[in-house]
């Protein structure tokens, strides 16, 4: 898990670093290719993480809005024994996203803490692996994730859900969670060189919005964009 208190971004350190120079590129630059350069730059700049280094970056934020309807009220329980969702209703809840690279490996690590009043800070974990092309797969617990098609539209960074898998022993099984979840879309788009918004919903198909949230952000330090202009 992040700490929380650090306010500055990482600069590579060394470590296990692959021979291929191209996994030294931003890891969503290698995903998105020549649409890499369609994204505005608010969204490169926190995006600028590299595979197999120590690179990171906290932003911090509002969420003007976190809801499920009463129907996926339901299905909290059972999604928090994965660590997925939020299982809270909130208005401009206090949130900062910490992004960390990991010397050893190509992936992306997320810890999302939300502090709703009265309550602990919830930390939604999650972790993100580079799948080939413009697809990515999203990891939560015991190995269930989701797969995401990556594309930049209008500047926005924009994942759309493409079905859950279940990897064990090195294999992904599909998982027909989305009978009960519906499908999750999720955007970041640039406001302005500062700022970005952020929205995530998950519709089913026969019951509507099952959740919603959505906040804006603000970058807290310029390292991040140094980081991006060295590659």
């Amino acid at each position: 898990m992040a700490d929380i208190s650090k306010e500055t971004s990482r600069r590579p350190t060394g470590g296990m670093q692959p021979l291929d120079g191209a996994a030294r590129r931003p890891v969503f630059q290698e995903v998105l290719g020549e649409d890499w350069n369609r994204l505005g730059e608010v969204i490169r700049r926190h995006y600028f993480l590299r595979g197999f280094s120590d690179d990171y970056v906290c932003v911090k934020g509002t969420m003007h809005e976190v809801w499920h309807s009463a129907v996926a009220k339901l299905l909290i329980p059972f999604a928090r024994i994965f660590g997925a969702l939020v299982p809270y209703r909130g208005a401009n809840v206090p949130i900062e996203v910490h992004y960390n690279a990991r010397p050893d490996d190509g992936t992306i690590h997320w810890d999302r803490v939300f502090h709703f009043d009265g309550r602990p800070p919830f930390h939604f974990l999650s972790h993100m692996e580079h799948a080939g092309g413009n697809r990515v797969i999203e990891f939560i617990r015991f190995g269930v994730g989701m797969r995401l098609k990556v594309s930049a539209e209008d500047g926005a960074l924009v994942f759309r859900d493409e079905g859950y898998i279940w990897r064990i022993f090195g294999i992904d099984m599909p998982l027909p969670i989305a009978l009960l979840l519906g499908r999750a879309y999720v955007e970041e788009r640039p406001v302005d060189d500062e700022r970005f918004s952020m929205r995530m919903t998950l519709t089913h198909p026969l019951f509507g919005q099952l959740f919603r949230y959505s906040g804006s952000f603000t970058l807290g330090d310029e390292s991040a964009a140094e980081a991006s202009k060295d590659e």
